[in-house]
């Protein structure tokens, strides 16, 4: 047994804000009220539904894991948030149409309540889209320093005893590393400057983390992965997590790269492509937009394969990434993906996957969870890049010049062994001998 960490106890309301109240969140929010009064399952959630081995196995210990970690109780969340449109959690519920009519004329009272704030939007980040309902400050630290106050404000007009932020905006244009990036002070007078390369989502990233509010990124954007933003963080002793919610076609990638990597199969290309209508398809019907969402998803297979290491099998590897913009979808988001695999003395062969699936209802547990697992790292005084919450991303965020581990099942590992490291139980290897030397 190692020494238990101190967490400071869940105790009193945790508020969720949300920049972006659009399909992802609306559906989180409904769906965790619909849990609350037992309307359904929290399906897909590892802090409400997973279990937890501790010990050896001849043990059978297996809690629940929000038995065994202070998490905070879904009884206990208020829900906030900003968006571009004036719209509130009901209307924009309605209109992303991902939960059934019946359902949400069900939740229709508590949804009216959530109304969004005013939001830090710049139409050169997000070229598809346009909304009335934003702030127009003169500076970009202006706009920081009004969703500091916003953020003060909820909390003690909800009576929040702590706060989380978690990004469900839309996707940004592409923006690489500059130099006001790398530096606090930099970036603080590019704040005031209005530099064009801070983008909106760092100025939320930058507001929480003043706030004393941990940041997870739900979007492929920048945003809080430069040196600035972790230094500030770091300083602060504010957790941080990201990038981008890791669900439908790349979900199956990380499931399906591993199992084919560790048989030491081969993969001559691997072609991918989505078709989906909703607000996230509108956006990354543009060129810039959605150069940011292809790197992140291009990067996975990347760091699964090792090509380096399995040069015969992966180095010529082509690999192909589409998503298209099909209206009538709506969030009924397709993908197809065609694998060309080879075997034993190079014989090929095919795999094919075509998944209909629904991205905000795997997105919405992962909202939940990871609004929980940041909490509970503030509250045991962990702080800057939680690199331990990477199951739940497509690009997760490590220390900068670590290479990131993208197999889910590794990731996995990851996440239970430092609840276990939290609670000050023994990490668990999977070695297994002992069982054996034993009875020897």
């Amino acid at each position: 047994m190692s020494h238990k960490k101190n967490i400071l106890p869940a105790d009193g309301k945790l508020g969720i804000l949300i920049p972006g109240l659009g399909a992802v969140s609306t559906t989180f929010i409904a769906g965790t009220i619909a849990v609350r009064k037992g309307m359904g399952l929290p399906i897909g959630s590892i802090t409400q539904m997973g279990k937890i081995r501790l010990g050896k196995r001849t043990e059978n210990r297996n809690p629940a894991i929000n038995d065994f970690v202070p998490l905070a109780s879904i009884n206990d969340l208020v829900f906030g948030g900003w968006d571009i449109t004036p719209d509130n959690a009901w209307e924009a519920a309605m209109k992303a149409g991902v939960l059934n009519k019946e359902l949400l004329e069900d939740l229709k009272e508590e949804l009216e309540l959530i109304q969004p704030m005013r939001a830090v939007f710049d139409h050169a980040y997000v070229k598809n889209l346009d909304g009335e309902h934003v702030k127009n400050e003169k500076t970009k630290m202006d706009s920081a320093k009004a969703l500091i106050t916003d953020i003060k404000e909820f909390k003690e007009k909800n009576g929040c005893q702590r706060l989380v932020m978690v990004w469900c905006a839309s996707t940004e244009v592409y923006v690489e590393q500059q130099d006001i990036h790398l530096d606090l002070l930099r970036f603080e007078k590019a704040l005031e400057e209005n530099h064009p390369a801070i983008a909106p989502s760092m100025i939320y990233a930058y507001a929480a983390i003043k706030s004393g509010v941990p940041f997870v990124n739900g979007a492929p954007n920048l945003t809080c992965d430069v040196p600035a933003i972790v230094k500030l963080a770091n300083d602060l002793n504010v957790p941080i997590a990201g990038k981008d919610f890791k669900t439908g076609q790349t979900l199956m990638k990380t499931i399906l790269g591993p199992g084919l990597k560790t048989r030491l199969i081969g993969i001559d290309g691997w072609f991918s492509t989505n078709i989906l209508g909703n607000r996230d398809g509108k956006v990354l019907d543009d060129t810039d937009s959605f150069k940011t969402k292809e790197v992140s998803k291009l990067s996975v297979l990347e760091s699964i394969l090792e090509a380096d290491l399995y040069p015969e099998l992966y180095k010529e590897m082509y690999h192909k990434v589409r998503i298209n913009y099909y209206p009538p979808k709506g969030d009924d988001k397709e993908s197809w993906d065609n694998l060309d695999v080879f075997g034993w003395l190079g014989y090929k062969m095919q795999i094919k996957v075509n998944f209909l699936c629904k991205d905000s209802i795997l997105a919405a547990p992962i909202v939940l969870d990871l609004a929980l697992f940041v909490d509970l790292a503030h509250r045991a005084q962990m702080k800057g890049i939680q690199e331990w919450l990477s199951f739940y991303f497509k690009a997760p965020q490590t220390l900068q010049g670590l290479q990131p581990i993208h197999d889910i099942f590794q990731q996995k590992i990851k996440l239970e062994n430092t609840l276990r490291y939290l609670m000050g139980e023994n990490l668990i290897n999977h070695l297994g001998l002992d069982y054996y030397e034993e009875k020897e």
